[in-house]
């Protein structure tokens, strides 16, 4: 047998391709593919930062071409191909990839339709203030370990000292071998507050960790559905995120044509590629699989994007919009996966879990600084104690020195007589004369007083946790403080979620919309309550040829049901009507509801639970009235239903919640108003495809101008015989003040278009039966005045009136007088020139607190 078939050591096949496949696949994930926990950075990303920040490329430095930079990380630390390595340093200068970028580009990085960025030899970089202040200060202090690199001609870091949870903040993505990891960005701000609740209360669990770091934050905006995939992601580690571009509808007006209705994108989910998107709605078009799209075009520059959809005259906006939605990348998942490197293994980490090894990495980085400061100042002082003896001793010193042959002998002399070490020995021979001045003494002295300070401090800090953490705390803050920008990502209600209700405060709100179609949410707080006859708060920005239409007060949770003139019911939270300030115009309610052009909403109407017992009074404007069953109602396509069959040439106008013990009060134009029972005798229940029954007798060239239901308990007091009809005559009628009938309640509030009102009690409307005249409300001061509304009220109630050009008023019911049917009132509101009262709202009660989840 040769020496050469001496050698050959018999293996298993299966065993050695298992070991060695596994060995290249730890090589991959590790070294390759996934970030470290630490860092949050690939050794690919370390290495160009370190390199960088050897080069000088500091922020306040000038550009150096990139083509530099990749040189310098292939030559020392990264022996692979220099396109991998200028992709990974271009898309760090991305702002549409990166959340916070961490190096500052210089020419053409790319664009977010997938341009490719320039070539290396043309484009130039450093690096963002952020990536020194918050990944590679203090890398000198020893605070992190050195590794050899490739060839073992330098040293790299193994990680570098990061200050804030860098894998979290910009996010993540690689495949490796057999795992793979998609961790998306968040926001800095919200990362500092959620490492701050950490610290203080090391047992807080993931899902109270959401409350300071709600989702993940895109660099490219969009918004968010629901909160069910980020929980999964956040304690499991693993879910699917629902990204949505932002869209809005718009009436455009284009050049030569007539105005129509567009789908304007101003933001797209993150990783999309906009000229894809483009392309792949034009292709569904043309394939018929889209309809209601007549042109789209790019109109995206340097101020922002926006891609201009325009829909045909018959398209229903709001429909188009979920077909794109559903069909394009508009809308698309984000699939987290958080895998990291933990103690040198693959893991999958809840968002606690992130915050925890980072906290741990910065306790072992803030340790060892100290322990570096602590062995610098112990070695600077220990020469200063050799100088301060040797000043003491400076003649001797110096004679000793003189007389020495030869510097060893000195250095020898000097340790000996003196009783120095070699290190304080060599700082005496290398003094300068100019220290044995009077005022370089006293210098040497301050500066040993101020070291042994500092040992003291650096001792205490390595001896007490809380002392790191309060530096760690510290140090976060500062960087929040300088780096942190608002959330541009927003988290919104995912369809057949429940979630929200538990995370959003159940507060009093004003819901307002205008005839134009402008809908927006107030808190009620914005109104405080003023006196009569004052002139109110703006409450809307108004355009010139728009009114205040709807006014509805309610609560957050509440369900929102809008019905239209053609006899359609929508369905919306409360919550999900964008809040606006007092300013804001609102937005457009094509944007909330699928309505077309032509469709109106004429009544709206909050429900907080849908019953049994409770039933939808509905009036149209001919004057059919009829009830039905709320419960028909629970359950409202995204399309809508229908709620009532109309007559040709009639609309529904208001609708109102009812049980069957109430009672109708419905008002005219003209100061009429007549009441009726709401039993199965007077309006029996009717299914939602009916049209109803009549409701009231009008005179000539009156009309229907609103409706209130009288509550159970107060119906049972009114005598069916009441008081007679009194005889209405042209004479001026005596105003009587009524001081002492029914000082408790409840009135019937009327209120004219020229802000005069006043309370009448109840018992003073007869009960009649339906279909009848009615009995005079009020008397009006002119003859062009008109009844605007008419609203049940009690003792406690306040009530919100607001004015066609958007003036709010809040003031208590008990400050409106109380007066009988055939007085003209008092003034309730100030109005401004020909402004006239729109619609009046009571504030709902104030909801009971409820704990946040």
């Amino acid at each position: 047998m040769t020496s050469s078939q001496e050698r050959i050591i018999p293996t298993d096949l299966s065993n050695e391709m298992s070991r060695s496949y596994l060995e290249y696949a730890m090589s991959v994930i590790v070294g390759r593919a996934l970030p470290d926990a630490r860092d949050g950075l690939k050794p690919v990303h370390r290495r160009i930062l370190f390199a960088m920040y050897e080069l000088g490329l500091t922020p306040d430095r000038p550009f150096r071409k990139c083509a530099r930079v990749v040189g310098e990380v292939l030559g020392k630390y990264h022996p692979h191909g220099d396109t991998a390595v200028y992709d990974a340093l271009v898309r760090m200068a991305q702002d549409f990839s990166m959340r916070n970028p961490l190096i500052n580009g210089h020419g053409n990085f790319g664009s977010i339709d997938n341009d490719p960025p320039a070539a290396m030899r043309y484009t130039e970089c450093r690096l963002q203030s952020l990536a020194t202040n918050a990944l590679l200060r203090d890398i000198e202090a020893d605070t992190v370990d050195f590794a050899d690199n490739f060839d073992g001609s330098q040293q790299e870091p193994v990680v570098l000292p990061a200050r804030l949870p860098q894998l979290l903040l910009n996010g993540s993505s690689g495949i490796a071998v057999g795992m793979a990891t998609n961790i998306p960005p968040h926001n800095l701000g919200e990362l500092v507050d959620g490492v701050i609740a950490l610290i203080h209360n090391p047992e807080i669990s993931d899902l109270e960790l959401m409350k300071y770091i709600p989702g993940p934050d895109f660099p490219t905006g969009g918004q968010i559905l629901g909160r069910g995939g980020i929980k999964d992601a956040y304690l499991t580690g693993r879910g699917s995120i629902t990204m949505r571009g932002v869209a809005e509808i718009e009436t455009i007006h284009p050049r030569g044509r007539p105005e129509r209705e567009a789908i304007i994108v101003t933001q797209l989910p993150y990783q999309t590629n906009k000229a894809a998107l483009i392309e792949k709605i034009a292709e569904l078009v043309n394939d018929k699989r889209l309809e209601g799209i007549s042109d789209i075009r790019d109109e995206s520059d340097r101020t922002g994007m926006r891609i201009v959809i325009e829909l045909k005259r018959d398209a229903y906006p709001r429909v188009v919009l979920n077909n794109l939605y559903k069909q394009t990348p508009i809308q698309a998942n984000f699939g987290a996966n958080m895998l990291a490197i933990v103690g040198g293994e693959p893991q999958l980490i809840t968002i606690k879990r992130f915050l925890e090894v980072f906290l741990d990495f910065r306790v072992e980085t803030i340790t060892r600084r100290t322990q570096y400061q602590l062995r610098k100042a112990e070695e600077r002082d220990h020469l200063l104690q050799g100088l301060l003896v040797a000043l003491e001793s400076i003649d001797q010193v110096i004679q000793l020195i003189r007389h020495a042959a030869d510097t060893a002998t000195a250095k020898g002399e000097l340790i000996e007589r003196l009783n120095l070490s070699e290190t304080q020995a060599d700082a005496i021979l290398q003094m300068q004369l100019r220290r044995l001045t009077a005022l370089e003494a006293e210098k040497i002295q301050a500066e040993h007083e101020d070291l042994l300070k500092q040992i003291i401090d650096f001792r205490d800090i390595l001896a007490k946790k809380e002392r790191i953490e309060a530096i760690i705390e510290e140090e976060v803050t500062q960087i929040k403080e300088i780096h942190a920008t608002p959330r541009r990502t927003e988290i919104i209600q995912g369809e057949g979620e429940l979630l929200d209700t538990d995370l959003i405060a159940n507060e009093q709100a004003i819901i307002i919309l205008t005839e134009q179609g402008y809908i927006k949410r107030m808190p009620v707080s914005t109104f405080e309550a003023q006196n009569r006859a004052t002139r109110g708060k703006a409450a809307a920005k108004i355009k010139e040829d728009d009114v205040i239409e709807h006014f509805l007060t309610c609560c957050d949770h509440d369900t929102v049901l809008f019905f239209s003139d053609r006899g359609v019911v929508y369905s919306i939270s409360a919550y999900q009507i964008p809040a606006a300030s007092r300013t804001a115009r609102g937005v457009p309610i094509v944007q909330m509801l699928p309505i077309s052009q032509e469709e109106k909403i004429t009544s709206i109407v909050s429900v907080s639970e849908f019953t049994d017992n409770e039933y939808l009074i509905m009036l149209t404007q001919k004057g059919n009235i009829k009830k039905t069953a709320l419960s028909a109602f629970s359950n409202i396509r995204a399309n809508g239903l229908i709620a009532i069959s109309l007559e040709e040439g009639d609309e529904l106008r208001w609708v109102r919640l009812a049980r069957t013990e109430d009672s109708v009060i419905i008002g005219t134009r003209k100061g009429m108003a007549i009441h009726f029972k709401a039993d199965n005798q007077q309006l029996r229940p009717l299914g939602r495809a009916t049209k109803g029954v009549k409701s009231m007798k009008l005179k000539s060239e009156d009309e229907l101008i609103s409706m209130d239901i009288l509550p159970s308990q107060i119906v049972a007091t009114i005598a069916s015989n009441g008081e007679e009809e009194e005889e209405e005559t042209d004479t001026e009628a005596e105003e009587i003040i009524i001081e002492e009938a029914n000082p408790t309640g409840p009135w019937l509030l009327a209120i004219t278009n020229n802000g005069y009102g006043k309370r009448v009690p109840v018992t003073k409307f007869r009960l009649q039966n339906r279909a009848g005249m009615g009995v005079r409300a009020i008397k009006f001061k002119n003859a062009n005045d008109k009844l605007a509304a008419i609203h049940v009220v009690n003792p406690e109630d306040e009530l919100m009136i607001i004015t066609n050009r958007g003036i709010i008023i809040r003031q208590a019911v008990d400050a409106i007088s109380l007066q009988s049917r055939n007085a003209t009132g008092v003034r309730v509101q100030k109005l401004d020139g020909d402004d006239a009262i729109a619609a009046v709202a009571l504030v709902p009660p104030a909801a009971e607190e409820e704990e946040l989840v």
